[in-house]
């Protein structure tokens, strides 16, 4: 992997405008950085949270600042917001944006992040139908939502329920349409698919799973129906489409940074070229405990790999890696899961599912490996912790709810 200028004094350029990039600028002028750093964003925005537009997008303040504007200023962090990076030349260390203005680098720093992958089937460009990646697609959402009772998400993954979450709570119809068996099938265990599939059908979500949309249909430009390759149809007022993202890793694959379903990157958010860095949703990153690299897409991981950034550019050793995590909000459920679910594993459950109160256990030989968990903090932190220590547990005693998850570690 590359290396970078190991100086506190380093120009460096940020393209992308995102958590993962706020982050990275905070943590920079907080160790002491005294160079400059330009941050280049192709939204207007200022950078934002992503989470609340899946999860409070019908109500409140979508606009929830990473840090106010102020701060940039203050900290003497220069945004470049509106304009878009189309190359960067890493021999001569020089970025290129729309306008045709050149900026020299000492460590650049791609944050580029992803962005929605599409659904390819006619009438997939009828009005009516989009993703939820930025403000202005949360507004639009916003916007079906008040105008419209029928709403079908194409997409059964965390996002998609997020989203038919608040439409129920909203009265509005809701359709998850899933093409795999189960809802969640990538990212959750089979028990966890279970209740979420329970508790969203009780909220009265339909759900179809191994559901294969082959094409939407419109009236007058706007999206009335979506059908599926059995030959049945659904009648809609608007479609979400939430079928994955595919990482921006454009610029950095034009660059001859090396890329496999993103930016390669090692435990110092080093790509494959000198001076240049790359963090968040765009990378392909290590994983602890497991071999080769993952994209991870959450807030920890991106907030993990801006540490590592600055550690690298100040020529600091890299960071402990962390366990990987995430949330979801759905209905009263504040989901948290830590380490990574695999089906080879003994699943040892903690709670009951039908209080809202319940923790998963990902157990290999004993010793957890993964948490998935709903409204149950203790369970998530101790699952946490176990899994980063490699701690062996009894799964009699951890499954005991009278006793306390400290009794169930065994060494």
């Amino acid at each position: 992997m590359s290396t970078a200028p190991a100086n506190a004094d380093a120009r460096v350029v940020v393209i992308g405008a995102g958590h993962a990039s706020a982050t990275l600028a905070g943590l920079l002028r907080q160790a002491g950085h005294r160079g400059e750093i330009v941050v280049i964003g192709d939204e207007r925005d200022h950078p934002y949270h992503r989470p609340p537009l899946s999860k409070k997008f019908a109500d409140g303040d979508l606009e929830q600042w990473i840090r106010p504007a102020d701060f940039y200023r203050e900290q003497d962090v220069t945004m470049r917001l509106g304009e878009r990076a189309t190359s960067v030349d890493p021999i001569a260390r020089r970025v290129r944006v729309d306008s045709g203005e050149e900026m020299a680098y000492d460590a650049l720093v791609l944050a580029t992040g992803a962005r929605p992958r599409p659904l390819p089937v006619p009438g997939a460009d009828l009005d009516g139908v989009g993703a939820l990646r930025t403000l202005g697609d949360a507004r639009e959402l916003r916007t079906w939502l008040d105008e419209g009772r029928r709403l079908v998400i194409v997409g059964g993954g965390y996002i998609g329920l997020e989203v038919a979450a608040v439409a129920r709570s909203r009265g509005v119809g809701a359709t998850v349409l899933e093409r795999e068996e189960r809802l969640l099938a990538r990212v959750a265990s089979r028990e966890l698919s279970a209740i979420m599939a329970e508790r969203h059908a009780a909220a009265g979500t339909t759900i179809r799973t191994g559901a294969q949309v082959v094409g939407l249909e419109g009236s007058s430009g706007r999206v009335r129906q979506v059908t599926l390759a059995d030959g049945s149809a659904l009648d809609c007022d608007a479609v979400l489409v939430g079928v994955g993202a595919i990482p921006n890793d454009g610029l950095a694959a034009e660059a001859g940074v090396d890329c496999d379903g993103g930016v390669l990157v090692d435990e110092g958010a080093r790509t494959s070229v000198d001076g240049v860095l790359a963090i968040g949703d765009v990378t392909v990153r290590p994983v602890p405990g497991l071999d080769g690299r993952r994209r991870l897409e959450s807030i920890p991981s991106a907030t993990e790999q801006a540490r590592q950034a600055v550690a690298t550019i100040h020529g600091a050793e890299d960071p402990t890696p962390e366990v990987p995590w995430f949330w979801s909000d759905q209905f009263d459920l504040k989901l948290k899961i830590a380490g990574i679910v695999r089906p080879d594993h003994d699943v040892v459950l903690r709670g009951d599912p039908v209080t809202g109160k319940f923790a998963l256990f990902h157990l290999a030989d004993g010793v957890p490996v993964a948490v998935e968990s709903a409204n149950a903090s203790p369970e998530f932190m101790a699952g946490k912790k176990w899994i980063g220590a490699c701690v062996r547990v009894d799964p009699t005693r951890l499954a005991d709810p009278n006793r306390s998850p400290r009794d169930a570690v065994v060494s």
